[in-house]
């Protein structure tokens, strides 16, 4: 978008915040960037240039606004929205991968050579990975200078930098403070007193419907390992170098969120997991506006703009409970995913709730004994077979995964139908055209109203709603009295 000149004047100067993260407004007399809703002055015309990224706008020299704070923006939706190199680049990047194995790793992982990734990144976002990387360690400085009180050595280290200097250098340049300033800026009461435990704020384009992203994670939340507490959905998150906790409340303009890390390096990761988890980069006008095309689904999408898919923190994690809760109620998949979380996975330690154990990991599964799983033989066997797949790298539902290979890998598996491989691919791999046709809520909500129900004549109807049919299945299975499409009234602990 930051190529349409005349579209990014008119968002700078109505400050519109829909376009905060799609592109970044640098202003030739200050050597700011802000993002486009920035409450300051809109700057003359011909003083502003723009930028995809955040990264591009430090390159060129530029530093972030104190006033807007544009890299706190939301994400780029595109990111979510596409397959390509790049799109699956930047979702690795979010995730850590530069700085954890290099972009030697990254290239590997999308099976590219390493000046191919940084060509097309860098012909997309102006900017190549290891300044993507850059730009994601500075604000990850940021937060932990601003929210904690650790010492500026450790908080180098847990963002990721390899010196002292290294880190006093990027935050000056990237803020244009030292961090001693950028730390002093902040007054009394917003720092957390508990080592290693962060509160956030994650930003979200607007509107935001809560109910059925919070009410689908809470009835379907697995017990020891998420739980709903104090009006909060909580749950175990595994990491790269340790695990931790969330907790995460909708608020009316933001998600607070209370993070738990026995390593702090885990800190972008794990806002990053949260943040696909409630799907909080989407673009729900754009989505909005598709569905509400169709008379049949306009008046659900004007009852309720904004649905979220909900997604996962781990994708394998997801596959595994999809396998558990093939033709069976939620309530049984939840009793078959706890059994297996108890017996298998890795206990932790939980002082704010109840939270046991990490969901196990395929590796943890991989010599599971069929003989203790409640549930018939070929399920048993589709089970195990996935899990075998995912030990091997035979199924890749990794953030940098190719949606469609991984669809066809899923597929070749013993027992996975329509439903289980797209079920995966909206909820673990974030496809937002992800159409369970097949599945029962769906069906029953065609029915109802009045759309075809034989699952090639519904499908053929949901090309109208391409390439949003994930947010489509959201507003169908809202349509029925069941609890994933609200958040209990009564927390219970």
């Amino acid at each position: 978008m930051y190529e349409e000149t005349e579209r990014c004047i008119r968002a700078v100067q109505s400050k519109d915040d829909r376009f905060d993260g799609w592109f970044f407004t640098a202003v030739l007399t200050t050597g700011i960037y802000c993002r486009p809703s920035c409450p300051v002055v809109p700057p003359k015309v011909e003083n502003m240039r723009f930028y995809p990224s955040a990264a591009a706008a430090q390159a060129a020299g530029f530093r972030a606004c104190k006033r807007c704070r544009p890299d706190a923006s939301p994400g780029s939706p595109l990111w979510n929205e596409r397959a390509d190199v790049v799109a699956r680049a930047m979702r690795l990047i979010g995730d850590g991968v530069v700085d954890r194995e290099g972009v030697q790793g990254l290239a590997a992982r999308l099976g590219y050579s390493v000046r191919q990734v940084e060509r097309q990144v860098q012909a997309e976002l102006g900017a190549g990975p290891l300044a993507l990387a850059r730009a994601q360690r500075a604000e990850t400085a940021r937060l932990l200078i601003e929210t904690t009180a650790m010492p500026m050595s450790d908080i180098a280290h847990a963002a990721g930098f390899s010196s002292i200097r290294t880190f006093n250098e990027t935050v000056r340049a990237v803020f244009a403070l030292t961090p001693s300033e950028l730390r002093s800026r902040v007054r009394g009461g917003k720092r957390t007193k508990s080592p290693g435990v962060l509160s956030l704020r994650l930003p979200f384009r607007r509107p935001l419907c809560p109910d059925n992203l919070f009410g689908h994670l809470i009835a379907t939340a697995v017990p020891g390992v998420e739980e709903w507490r104090d009006g909060a959905y909580r749950r175990t998150l595994r990491l790269p170098h340790g695990h931790g906790v969330v907790s995460l409340r909708p608020e009316p303009d933001h998600v607070a969120c209370r993070l738990s890390l026995t390593d702090l390096r885990d800190l972008a990761a794990a806002i990053s997991r949260c943040r696909w988890l409630l799907d909080l980069d989407a673009d729900p006008v754009a989505v909005d506006e598709q569905l509400a095309a169709d008379p049949t689904l306009a008046p659900l999408v004007a009852a309720a703009p904004g649905r979220r898919v909900p997604r996962t923190t781990d994708a394998a994690e997801f596959a595994v409970r999809a396998v558990l809760g093939q033709q069976v109620s939620t309530a049984a998949a939840r009793t078959h995913a706890a059994r297996l979380a108890l017996a298998h996975g890795t206990p932790i330690e939980d002082r704010e709730g109840g939270l046991t154990h990490l969901f196990p990991s395929p590796e943890a599964l991989a010599n599971l004994d069929p003989e203790t799983l409640a549930m018939p033989k070929s399920r048993r066997a589709t089970l195990l077979g996935l899990v075998s797949a995912l030990v091997s790298g035979d199924v890749d539902l990794t953030a940098g995964g190719d949606w469609l290979h991984a669809r066809a890998q899923l597929a070749a598996l013993p027992g996975f139908g329509p439903w289980t491989v797209e079920s995966i691919a909206m909820r673990a791999l974030g496809d937002p055209d992800a159409f369970v046709a097949t599945d029962l809520g769906v069906k029953i909500a065609a029915e109802t109203l009045g759309l075809p129900t034989s699952p090639a004549a519904l499908i053929a109807h949901a090309k109208r709603w391409q390439p949003w049919r994930a947010y489509a299945v959201q507003h169908l299975w809202a349509t029925g009295d069941h609890p994933i499409n609200r958040i209990p009234a009564e927390e219970s602990a």
